[in-house]
């Protein structure tokens, strides 16, 4: 079989000797009688079998020849260290090894059958390219610094891997171009030099086989498992995308298997929290703690014993235990940590401290199934992995002390992506400014000539139910009362329960004819200033135990009244708002993707939103008008989708109440600014306040000369003042009836005059719903609820 074979690569490869022959050659002349001798002998080998010198490609006069070869080599690889060195002969770049030390067989061997050697960390495609820029250092002269570090893989025994640095010496070799071979010049180098993946430009100027390698490479072979291993854990902590992969930790107890040389070796962690003094479990895939085992967090004073919590917290430093079982009888299950361990059938442990300069952050976790496999001996090679673990431990507190404070702006604040630029840029300015020395400032943050959009899905008659549901709490309430008043007073004559009964009474025909505000407030206080006292004193009789206990049970413990009705209310608003809340952030991912623009949301009883958008905002000038128009379509389109959202889930509230939408159309151009005070973005300038008042007012309204709001359940309403917004919103009704969101029945009407405001009109539409998310048929607002009643 020739070497050559199924191999590409730019030399044609020949095992050769010549040039350690010729190192033979001067040393045949030493004027040491032995060395002469040995080296005469060597070279008459040789010279017996002309292709030792010449060189051959046929790897069956390896085996052919094999004892001349060891006889050549027999200086390089010296019998009195072949059961230590680890060392072979080989040909660059290619698995055929033709002579080996003892070492390296052993452990070749103890890998398995199966086991194939390879170079773990050479790509096929740099094994080429290694090669021709070897060719430039040697054929002409370049000096290319192209080394790097190799290694082997190699399993021991117990499957644990060890890592080998491979150092080649390449002494006793010698590259000649052949015949087909390109010559190259300064402007092929010039080219090569920022090409370096760019496998076909290197074929290019070095074709297969066009230079002849003679000779063989010596390699020096190093066990560098520890250094390897602690190098894993580096680059495993390094690499966000690595911790996040669900093999991490798979990987990680590899790495810490291969340090300590135990294949059953398991880590796990738990972070220190100093505030409240407890230790919790890290949230990952595959982590875990041995410490806690199925606890969530856990009191260090509980999880320790005193002098483990002394060694871990004060002294901030590791311990080990080398045998579990014996520790747990020697402790009677007294230490914490002991009988954890023993709990889980762990057997050997080291505990060690991830700390910086401010103090303990967490601990890291090492066991064993095995006894004594951990100890105060092998715990020293933390020493050198502690320091990543710690930096990485660190990295992961700022990065989630830098997500918290995202969520807390996200969900906080009104600082909104599109706009967070802009507060960047003055925060940086501040900083800029302290660091010279100069009195910073946060200036003013404010966004001009932009369009304003405004929308609400409120719920009709919220007040009317708040009411009824007060009213049917404090009657349930009241009689109740009522009745252990009779129930004494046929127990107690006297006249101070008739009296109660008598106030009672008062109170329920006040509820049922003329509630009002502080009906509520009054009647709590009545309960709360002299009825519980009296209720206390007629616990003592036994005949009425039974009904004052069940009067208490009734009573809510955080707002100490009968809150049945209104909590049903409170219920439905917290789950309405919480769900059309939900669909209008989910659409705005939606929104935000087609133009970037200002976006912030309310719960009231219903849910607003504010939309700003314009050229100022995007910091781009990209802006058109036609994202306005666009967004003002979007805005209509999911105010239908919103109410049908809510229509198809009303069945699931305690209380049944009723939405109307409205959209307020602004049609010129205004200014905004950060309100330092109020955290949020409000408008300026007296003109452009005329905006806020009308949102503030507008869904009160009257329709001119009558009664009737212009928010009605079943329709949307769309506010505006010029002819041209009501030109461009029938154009979008027209087109979103097309596709069945509106119905036909379009009306324009005046508004009612608003105090500062004059001439606002309104369009009015109904809404086309379905039953269902399944149901294709539309229905207008009354059909639906024949259809839901049915």
């Amino acid at each position: 079989m020739d070497i050559n074979e199924n191999i590409e690569s730019p030399f044609e490869l020949k095992v050769s000797f010549n040039k350690l022959l010729q190192h033979y050659e001067t040393l045949a002349e030493n004027s040491d009688e032995f060395t002469a001798a040995k080296a005469k002998r060597i070279l008459k080998t040789a010279s017996v079998f002309p292709e030792l010198r010449d060189g051959f490609s046929d790897a069956s006069i390896l085996k052919k020849r094999e004892k001349e070869i060891s006889t050549i080599l027999q200086d390089s690889f010296s019998p009195v260290l072949t059961k230590n060195e680890i060392k072979t002969a080989s040909i660059p770049f290619h698995n055929l090894i033709f002579n080996a030390s003892e070492r390296f067989k052993s452990i070749i061997k103890t890998a398995g059958k199966d086991f194939e050697l390879e170079i773990k960390n050479m790509p096929k495609d740099d094994t080429y390219i290694i090669a021709c820029t070897i060719i430039l250092n040697f054929c002409y002269g370049y000096n290319l610094n192209f080394k790097r570090p190799f290694y082997y893989e190699i399993p021991d025994e117990n499957g644990i891997t060890h890592f080998y640095k491979i150092l080649y010496n390449a002494d006793f070799t010698e590259i000649v171009p052949n015949k087909n071979a390109p010559k190259i010049t300064q402007k092929d180098y010039d080219e090569l030099l920022d090409n370096f993946e760019n496998i076909a430009l290197w074929k290019e100027k070095f074709p297969p086989n066009s230079y002849t390698f003679k000779g063989f490479v010596i390699s020096n072979i190093f066990d560098v498992t520890d250094d390897q291993s602690i190098s894993n854990v580096k680059s495993s902590l390094i690499s966000d995308d690595k911790r996040k992969d669900e093999n991490f930790m798979a990987g990680f107890h590899e790495i810490f298997r291969s340090l300590f040389g135990i294949n059953d070796l398991k880590v796990g962690f738990s972070i220190y929290n100093k505030e409240e003094g407890v230790f919790e479990r890290v949230y990952g895939t595959g982590m875990k703690s041995y410490l806690l085992r199925n606890y969530e967090k856990e009191k260090c004073t509980d999880a320790l014993c005193s002098w483990s919590y002394d060694r871990l917290l004060k002294e901030k430093k590791y311990f080990s235990v080398s045998d579990v079982d014996g520790m747990f009888e020697k402790t009677k299950g007294c230490a914490p940590h002991i009988t954890s361990l023993h709990k889980q059938g762990i057997k050997s442990a080291i505990f060690a401290p991830i700390a910086n300069d401010d103090g303990l952050m967490g601990i890291l976790e090492i066991v064993s199934n095995k006894a004594q496999m951990l100890n105060s001996i092998n715990a020293n090679k933390l020493v050198d992995v502690m320091p990543y673990i710690i930096s990485a431990v660190e990295r992961s507190k700022n990065d989630e002390e830098n997500l918290i404070e995202a969520i807390i702006q996200k969900e906080c604040t009104s600082i909104h992506p599109s706009v967070h630029w802009r507060f960047a840029r003055e925060a940086k300015d501040f900083i800029k400014a302290e660091m010279n020395g100069e009195q910073a400032v946060f200036k003013k943050i404010a966004f001009d000539n932009i369009y304003p959009l405004y929308g609400q899905i409120d719920i009709k008659g919220s007040s009317e139910a708040r009411n009824q549901a007060t009213k049917e709490d404090l009657t349930l309430q009241l009689n109740a009362v009522k009745n252990i008043f009779k129930n004494a007073s046929k127990i107690e004559t006297l006249p101070i329960y008739e009296q109660y009964v008598y106030q009672i009474n008062d109170y329920l025909e006040g509820l049922s004819k003329h509630f009002q505000v502080d009906s509520e407030q009054q009647i709590s206080e009545f309960f709360n200033q002299e009825l519980n006292a009296v209720l206390k004193h007629l616990y003592t009789i036994d005949e009425l135990k039974e009904q004052i206990d069940a009067y208490f049970n009734s009573i809510d413990d955080k707002v100490n009244v009968l809150y049945h009705h209104r909590k049903d209310y409170d219920d439905t608003i917290a789950l309405i708002n919480k769900e059309m809340a939900s669909l209008l952030d989910k659409k705005q991912e939606e929104a935000q993707a087609m133009y970037p623009h200002y976006f912030e949301r309310f719960k009231t009883d219903g849910v607003e939103h504010n939309m700003y958008i314009g050229e100022s905002i995007t910091k781009e000038e990209s802006f058109n008008p036609i994202y306005l128009y666009n967004l003002r379509l979007w805005q209509l389109q999911v105010m239908c989708e919103m109410e049908n959202t809510y229509y198809q889930m009303q069945s699931e509230f305690s209380v049944a109440l009723d939405v109307a939408s409205m959209v307020l159309v602004f049609n010129q151009p205004l200014s905004i600014s950060f309100r330092m005070d109020e955290k949020q973005f409000d408008v300026d300038g007296t003109y452009n306040a005329r905006y806020e008042i009308v949102k503030k007012r507008v869904d009160k309204a009257y329709i001119k000369g009558t009664k009737e709001r212009v928010t009605q359940k079943g329709k949307i309403s769309i506010v505006y003042s010029q002819k041209q917004d009501e030109r461009e919103y029938l154009r979008y009704i027209k087109f979103l009836q097309s596709k069945n969101y509106l119905d036909t029945d379009v009306e324009i009407v005046e508004l009612q005059d608003l105090q500062a405001v004059t001439g606002l009109k309104a369009i009015r539409v109904s809404v086309l719903y379905h039953k269902n998310e399944e149901d294709k048929s539309f229905y207008t607002y009354n059909d639906l609820m024949k259809e839901i009643k049915a």
